[in-house]
């Protein structure tokens, strides 16, 4: 990360008068370099090429006047981070990129403070943007920002420039010295319909007309530069450091070029900005010192005397920033910097001397990209510590409530109040540690209380957790750990695998599903060999329908195509996921009810909400897409975009406040799924319950399905379908767990020579009435570690899915819009959130359900534990009806946590090792980034689906089957 430094360039008598009186800056958002280059590349699309010709056309009729680069803008490729390069002459980093919602004023020297201390009057007109990183620059009657973030929008701000950008050029009175214009349209368009678009056509066409009336309007003392500040990829969007990204075009249409450049292909030649704005053209002809990295301004018209003005305030800047207090990161690079300086002045041949020039900028240039992408090793190390140790813990945990079977509850409350306290003792111990460090700074320094304090706490916490619950005691034990994690953990080292890891979860997913596809084959019993097959072929089948919607990155052309997207170049959905959006909403309901009535368990709420509050919110969130589609291609054809733009965004508010409000209310009240019926007959009442098998897994289901409704309406088009098939390979692989746990049951039963227990278990799990002896804890399969990969895996392939990428430029921006036209706080950043990463928040949501489906309340008895009398051992104590569910659904939430927590240790220790791998911040850094959010939304998920869903159901359930069957002493039978 750079160190914002707080210097002001100032000089004296140090230039001459400037060759130009005024200047006008005027962005193109996002005007990539093949838009106005003379040779685009084949074959030529008709939409963006050839069509803003007035750059090379001046080039071919001036060639002493004008020219056309091809700029590298350094990524991060958003425009926030691109203005701080353009005014500062720094490098943005990747740091930055979390502020591009919400951009804070630069501090650091730039053009604009050189201007102010000038006394230069700035005018502006375009992305507000500029209004928040630089709030008191501009003079107030000639500043005009506009909303820069309605993509929708394509027209407003444009117009706005236009309008007020002419009266100031035609004013006779001269009232600006510098003025900035920020057209934002092309940007937008590529945004809202990519570049392939009639839209992008004309909007170029827009932008050659205003050029040209710019430079019909120009005087000779003014200077005009035009260029955009970031490119765009194939499908409009932009971010990240892909080729056509950070490709942009910088063209001068009024410059008069130095002598020295005669020869140098203007139209075709590469320019990398801004690591201190490489070109000197625009200090030759003004009469401003240049920001920090600009100590000395530049006099004359000369290529040879600029260049070596330039090569000077870059490394006076270098110097200023050795001497700040992270100046130890040049160290490594400062006698190169020394070198490539110092033999300009040994060269005596002018094209020797501008060569040593130019290649004195690319060291520097090469040393500040290296130094601004510098580790902290020593906080990557404490990093990679907690993550291995918070590992290592969390499956301690997971071992330890497995080891603990029906007494999890008092061992987690003690294990939980042991980590507490060591918690507490690490955080004192990192106190004393920071205090220690302002002692012994060279031993201990860099860091500060808050890394010292917290490593201390989840240290000590950890390593608590660990020594009381060893994880791995023995070969079992080590052996329980999916080779399907180990594989997918470590395959982050390889690059290629990050590229193509879309393609490879689905397999790792049908992978995942093979123990139990053998163990089915081998049941013993007909019914349950069909339903595991079965269910696991529904399950692959939907993981390979899923594997259809696809979006490519970069580095997987040629061989990648897009379906998720009409083409590469659009952003409208293909034709048949239009088609489909409806037929499938109506019939997803259908679908869940028909996996209930397996159970018997679509009674109760279950009546109730699917048909008339997820069906309608699915509903309303297929047609907010399909008019968005409507409206995007003007498929009903030219002034219905007011009419659209209304009704989907009611769609969309009255479909989420429906299932959010409504559904939610009726759940917390109603919450469980099943029809009880009292009837007197030959003087006794017998009570029925209907659904009685899947008590507590179908109303968690309905709890699942209001954030389902959610993540759903907020996705596009081929996302829903992506997210219903979804849904029924998780019904299916929950089928598929009930029906192996039937089997696994069986044969302990058999196993201990008690092959009555499972006629009597199963008579009283459809009937709670049904008299007989509760089961021991241990008569029922245990929960595995394995049982809960399918979910995890189907969490990341629903991600990769629904149109999502480890890149930047995959984010979908549409989603911003949905409440609303324009950007509001805090709607426009959730509803981006839950389109980025719903479909794993709603999977982590999924994870209790492998603990809860098609489990009855059933009374269940502790193993080996006496009663409260403890006279003999011939009795046992009787548990909660829930005692066992909840320990399977916190397994099946930790079991999820650990998955996640496995894949952010591999990509961190990927991104650690490979830290000067060519492809560190393409490849490593992106897909780390992607982990942390994984894992945060994870533990966001679990978290709500234990506190809010399994807490709300379990206690239904007690409080009507509670009442049925109490508690009581039961004669242990023999063994």
């Amino acid at each position: 990360m750079r160190l914002s430094l707080s210097n002001i360039s100032s000089c004296e008598d140090c230039s001459e008068l400037a060759t130009h009186k005024r200047a006008v800056f005027l962005i193109i958002d996002a005007l990539r370099f093949d838009f106005v280059t003379p040779n685009p590349p084949e074959p030529a699309s008709p939409y963006h090429h050839n069509v803003l010709t007035l750059p090379r056309t001046l080039t071919e009729q001036r060639p002493r006047h004008s020219f056309i680069f091809n700029a590298y803008a350094d990524p991060p490729t958003a425009t926030l981070q691109r203005i701080k390069g353009l005014t500062t002459g720094s490098l943005p980093t990747f740091i930055d990129i979390g502020n591009n919602l919400g951009a804070s004023s630069i501090s650091e020297d730039s053009i604009l403070v050189q201007l102010r201390n000038a006394g230069k009057k700035a005018a502006f007109m375009g992305d507000d943007t500029w209004m928040s990183v630089f709030p008191d620059t501009f003079e107030h009657n000639m500043t005009f920002p506009y909303d820069s973030f309605n993509v929708e929008d394509l027209h407003t701000v444009d117009e706005g420039v236009i309008t007020h950008l002419f009266p100031l050029l035609k004013d006779k009175s001269n009232p600006f010295d510098f003025l900035i214009g920020h057209f934002l349209g092309v940007d937008h368009v590529g945004h809202r319909v990519g570049p392939d678009h009639p839209s992008m056509k004309a909007k170029l066409e827009q932008m050659n007309r205003v050029l040209q009336e710019v430079i019909d309007n120009l005087d000779d003392d003014t200077l005009l530069v035009v260029l955009g500040d970031h490119g765009m990829d194939r499908s409009g969007d932009h971010g990240g450091d892909g080729v056509l990204e950070t490709s942009t075009a910088i063209t001068g249409p009024s410059l008069e070029l130095p002598s020295n450049t005669a020869g140098y292909n203007k139209s075709t030649s590469s320019l990398h900005y801004p690591c201190f704005l490489d070109s000197p053209f625009l200090s030759t002809t003004s009469a401003l010192s240049f920001p920090n990295s600009f100590g000395v301004t530049t006099k004359g018209k000369s290529l040879e005397k600029a260049l070596q003005l330039n090569v000077d305030q870059i490394y006076q800047y270098l110097q200023a920033y050795r001497s700040s207090p992270s100046g130890g990161e040049l160290d490594e690079a400062w006698r190169s910097i020394q070198e490539s300086w110092s033999i300009p002045s040994l060269t005596t041949s002018t094209e020797m001397k501008l060569i040593a020039l130019n290649n004195s900028n690319k060291v520097a240039l090469s040393a500040c990209r290296a130094m601004w992408a510098q580790f902290n090793p020593v906080l990557m190390a404490m990093g990679l510590v907690l993550l291995g140790m918070g590992l290592c813990a969390t499956w301690a945990l997971f071992v330890g409530i497995s080891n603990a079977k029906s007494a999890w509850g008092p061992w987690l409350k003690t294990h939980l109040a042991s980590c507490l306290y060591a918690g507490a003792g690490g955080a004192a111990a990192g106190l004393v540690a920071f205090l220690a460090s302002l002692i012994l700074p060279s031993i201990l320094g860099g860091q500060n209380i808050v890394d010292y304090t917290m490593f201390g706490a989840v240290l000590a916490s950890s390593v608590t957790m660990i020594i009381s619950s060893p994880p791995l005691t023995s070969l079992p034990s080590i052996s329980s750990i999916p080779i399907i994690l180990i594989l997918h953990s470590i395959a982050f080292l390889s690059n290629s695998f990050t590229f193509w890891e879309d393609r490879i979860v689905p397999f790792l997913a049908v992978s995942s599903l093979i123990p139990y596809a053998i163990k089915g084959f081998s049941a013993p019993t007909s019914r349950l060999r069909y339903r595991i097959v079965g269910f696991s072929l529904l399950y692959a089948a939907c993981v390979r329908l899923i594997s259809i919607s696809t979006i490519c990155r970069e580095e997987q052309q040629p061989y990648c195509h897009v379906t998720f997207y009409a083409s590469s170049s659009q952003t409208s959905p293909p034709y048949v996921a239009v088609l489909l959006a409806l037929p499938t909403a109506l019939a997803l309901s259908l679908v869940i009810r028909r996996f209930l009535k397996i159970s018997r368990s679509d009674r109760g709420v279950a009546k109730t909400h699917y048909p008339l509050i997820f069906t309608p919110a699915i509903v309303s969130g297929a047609l907010y897409w399909i008019l968005e589609w409507a409206d995007t291609t003007s498929a009903f054809g030219a002034g219905w975009d007011t009419t659209l733009r209304f009704a989907r965004t009611w769609l969309a508010r009255l479909g989420y406040s429906w299932v959010l409000l409504m559904g939610g209310a009726l759940w917390f009240i109603v919450p469980l799924c099943i029809d009880i019926t009292v009837k007197h007959e030959g003087g006794q009442k017998q009570v029925q319950v209907i659904g009685y098998a899947n008590a507590f897994g179908s109303p968690y289901l309905v709890f699942w399905t209001i954030l389902l409704a959610v993540v759903y309406s907020t996705s596009q088009l081929p996302g829903q379908l992506v997210l219903g098939f979804a849904t029924i390979a998780l019904l299916a692989y929950l089928e598929v767990v009930d029906s192996v746990r039937d089997v696994e049951t069986m044969e302990l039963a058999f196993k201990r020579a008690k092959p009555s227990d499972i006629l009597l278990n199963s008579s009283s799990a459809s009937d709670p009435t049904v008299a007989g002896k509760p089961k021991s804890y241990d008569d029922e399969a245990a929960f595995k570690f394995g049982d809960v990969v399918p979910v995890a895996l189907l969490g990341l392939h629903a991600f990769y899915g629904t149109g999502h990428q480890s890149t930047i430029s995959s984010i979908q921006w549409k989603a911003a819009f949905m409440l609303s036209s324009t950007v509001a706080y805090p709607w426009s950043a959730l509803t981006v959130v839950v389109n980025s990463i719903g479909p794993i928040f709603l999977f982590a949501m999924a994870a209790p359900l492998v603990g809860l489906w098609n489990r009855a309340p059933e009374a269940t008895v502790a193993s080996n534990s006496r009663s409260q009398s403890g006279d003999d051992k011939d009795q046992q104590q009787e548990l909660e009806l829930d005692t066992q569910v909840k320990g399977d659904s916190i397994l099946a939430s930790l079991a999820t946590m650990i998955y996640y927590t496995a894949l952010l240790l591999g990509a961190s220790v990927s991104a650690a090792i490979l830290r000067r791998h060519l492809m560190v911040w393409k490849v490593f850094a992106p897909r780390f980034m992607a982990g942390v959010l994984g894992l945060l939304v994870v533990d966001l998920g679990v978290l709500i689906g234990e506190v809010v869903g399994v807490e709300r159901v379990t206690k239904g359930v007690k409080d009507v089957f509670g009442k049925m069957s109490g508690p009581r002493p039961v004669d242990k039978g023999p063994r």
